[in-house]
């Protein structure tokens, strides 16, 4: 009997052709990254490297949650504090209080090396939200989180995820809107850049659409107002899972429009 094979399918170009439709304003930016969890296959779009923002905020989360492990200790009161404000509101005086904890960019930086990260780099002095990163990497971190295959243990992780699950009203925009209703986990980021006014806007996390889980990555800079920005990324976001479950749906959410 002969045996047929099965096409070979091309998530990259699925992606690119979903992009297609996704409205990029003239100067903008944007790249994603998507994991289907169940077969481990994954797509990209777009290239370069990016300002974190307020995404970091997992990664210092994750340097801090690393170093404990290595101390054989559990996070002090305070720093669970911390780390619940950074990450459930984005809470920027809380972010740097964590970022002197881990050793500034030298601890970023040492803890991405053992977790994957190969284009991320820590902002100088306090700029955390001026580390670089790519959509790449970025999905490496998620995986870290939420996979098992980490350096991180299953506490950390739980632990991680959890903030991750409980994020502001008022900043559940992003990748949860390619999500079942509330079946996502997220962390957002968005910086207008002083010198030239414009937006960086980011979104990272797992989202469960049509019984898939998929971990995104969308950043974006350039973008003329934070609203058009967070419009771009959501669209981007819906392109990415589509590749792998069809297209979700929800609505977005009005962010507020400090920077974080």
């Amino acid at each position: 009997m002969e045996t047929v094979a099965r096409p070979v399918v091309d998530h990259d170009e699925l992606l690119a052709a979903g992009m297609g439709s996704v409205t990029v304003e003239d100067g903008a930016e944007v790249s994603v990254a998507v994991l289907d969890l169940e077969s481990g296959e994954s797509a990209a779009y777009g290239d370069g490297t990016f300002d974190t923002a307020s995404i970091v905020k997992v990664d210092i989360l994750a340097a801090l949650l690393l170093q404990a492990q290595d101390a054989g200790r559990a996070l002090t009161v305070t720093e669970k504090s911390y780390a619940t404000a950074m990450i459930e509101n984005s809470d920027n005086t809380s972010a740097s209080a964590l970022w002197r904890t881990i050793g500034q960019a030298d601890g970023l930086d040492a803890a991405n090396r053992r977790l994957g990260l190969t284009g991320t780099e820590g902002g100088d002095g306090m700029l955390w939200g001026l580390t670089q990163t790519t959509a790449a990497d970025q999905l490496v971190l998620l995986q870290q989180v939420f996979g098992e295959d980490s350096e991180l243990s299953e506490a950390s992780r739980s632990y991680l995820k959890g903030l991750m699950g409980q994020i502001a009203a008022g900043q559940q925009w992003g990748v949860s809107a390619a999500a079942d209703g509330s079946a996502w986990a997220l962390k957002n980021g968005w910086l207008p850049r002083s010198a030239t006014g414009l937006w960086d806007i980011n979104s990272i996390g797992r989202v469960t659409v049509d019984g898939h889980d998929c971990l995104v990555a969308v950043l974006s800079d350039g973008n003329s107002t934070q609203a058009k920005g967070i419009s771009l990324v959501e669209a981007a976001a819906r392109a990415a899972v589509s590749v792998f479950a069809g297209e979700g749906s929800t609505a977005s959410v009005p962010a507020s429009a400090s920077a974080s």
